[in-house]
């Protein structure tokens, strides 16, 4: 058993191990300083509640209109020298914050913050499909989403020591850790192997890309669209499943800690048994089937807990809890295929940053609409959640097939993404990333996935 686990928990190679590095250095840095967030813009910063979510939004829609303009610039100069300017120009937004003491000043943060982090994601995106050879681009991804989910917790427990000091000279320490993470950050991906798209001449920059852009492929907007519908499996996570057993059921509130515990210890030791198998589009389709099947039963587990008491409501809350985690983790495997056989690989930023509008588009309605449901109309509510859930499940494979059908005929066959040399400078280089489970000495994490500040969603 001891040495099963130790193979699980072994990157797929060591290129995997040294991007999962990445991940685990990033949510640490974002953890931390997200854990306190809420404190820190109301306590340090001055703001009221309603000023925060307003910012917020605010700094969305700006991240939102700069996505296809991010990706652009990504597939010009490189994603690999995009994401570490990306990390770079966060760490100096980090380094304001304890600076920032009005409600503009806010909102101009939020708002730079949001879209260099969609250059960072379109970014990094693109890089690492670029540079991970086809047979383990799923495999390696699943392995960065543990560790990223590794990095978040330890982010929220030192985020969870710094509030617990209940000092605010402190608290303003915390955006200076999360700023020097990502400057260390930046450097590590300055250090990662050159991908093939980085490599291109300043002449080759300049030059469009020959070929019709994402936003002619409509199967690639309707892919990312569903895509996005089947992502509301977060709202249910972090929102409606929360808010539906603090007020319709007589679960203890506390169980809360132990849902989201469960969520992040599935998170960090179950992607890469979701991701087995998960290969092409084929394989990518049977796991948004497996994903749908586990959302709408944890909708029906959920909508039962109205009328149970006591251990009955407090065991299916928790079964609730789990299938939607399911729900997470196999569209996880699902997105990561889609991404890596979907897109030209020559307009790789680009295609990112279509399926950051457009899979936005697919979510952004849901918190609403789904708290409305479940909390108003109870038992309906939760069935035409989980009907909306399987249109957008069964509508995903027509889309797909015809996003397929339009790379086959405008794009180039991927070349791998990889070099001849990426093996030989790898064998010599050390092997990095994040603590082993079965051994702390031994290295071993967008999409990196960032959570949007508003719903604690994983975007990428």
């Amino acid at each position: 058993m001891f040495a099963t686990l130790k193979r699980h928990f072994r990157p797929p190679s060591p290129l995997a191990g040294r991007l999962a590095a990445q991940s685990l250095l990033f949510a640490l840095g974002e953890g931390t300083f997200m854990t306190g967030s809420a404190v820190f813009f109301t306590q340090i910063v001055g703001l009221t509640a309603p000023e925060v979510g307003l910012g917020l939004t605010i700094a969305g829609v700006a991240a939102f209109l700069a996505a296809i303009p991010m990706g652009r610039a990504v597939d010009r100069f490189g994603a690999q020298r995009m994401w570490a300017l990306s990390a770079a120009g966060q760490a100096a937004m980090f380094a304001i914050w304890p600076f920032i003491t009005d409600f503009r000043g806010y909102v101009l943060m939020a708002v730079t913050m949001d879209v260099i982090g969609a250059l960072g994601g379109a970014a990094h995106g693109a890089y690492t499909i670029d540079v991970l050879p086809a047979h383990e681009r799923v495999t390696s991804r699943a392995y960065m989403y543990s560790a990223l989910n590794v990095g978040f917790t330890l982010g929220s427990v030192l985020g969870g020591a710094a509030l617990a000091v209940q000092s605010n000279d402190l608290l303003r320490l915390v955006p200076w850790f999360t700023a020097a993470a990502f400057l260390v950050n930046a450097a590590m991906v300055l250090r990662l192997p050159t991908a093939a798209h980085d490599n291109r001449t300043p002449e080759q920059r300049r030059l469009k890309p020959p070929g019709p852009g994402p936003l002619r492929n409509v199967g690639w907007l309707l892919t990312t669209f569903f895509v996005g519908v089947l992502w509301t499996n977060q709202v249910l996570l972090n929102l409606v499943i929360p808010l539906w057993l603090v007020e319709k059921t007589d679960a203890p509130r506390v169980l809360l800690a132990f849902l989201f515990g469960t969520n992040t210890v599935m998170c960090i030791f179950l992607p890469m048994l979701a991701a087995r198998g998960v290969k092409d589009v084929t394989t990518a389709l049977r796991a948004v089937r497996i994903s749908t099947a586990f959302f709408v039963i944890s909708c029906l587990i959920t909508l039962a807990t109205h009328d149970t008491l006591g251990w009955q409501t407090i065991v299916l809350v928790w079964l609730g809890h789990v299938t939607v985690t399911g729900a997470e983790l196999y569209l996880s495997a699902a997105s990561w295929s889609f991404e890596a056989e979907l897109m030209d690989p020559r307009r790789r930023g680009e295609y990112q940053g279509a399926a950051e509008l457009s899979g936005t588009l697919g979510r952004v309605w849901a918190p609403a609409l789904y708290t409305f449901l479940a909390l108003s109309w109870g038992a309906s509510g939760w069935l035409i959640i989980a009907a909306i859930v399987t249109v957008g499940g069964a509508a995903l494979h027509p889309a797909s097939r015809m996003a397929q059908r339009f790379i086959e005929r405008h794009a180039q066959p991927d070349d791998d993404g990889t070099d001849d040399n990426f093996d030989d400078e790898l064998a010599d280089s050390p092997l990095t990333g994040p603590p082993s489970f079965t051994d702390p000495t031994h290295g071993a994490h967008g999409p990196i996935e960032t959570i949007e500040p508003a719903t604690g969603e994983r975007l990428r």
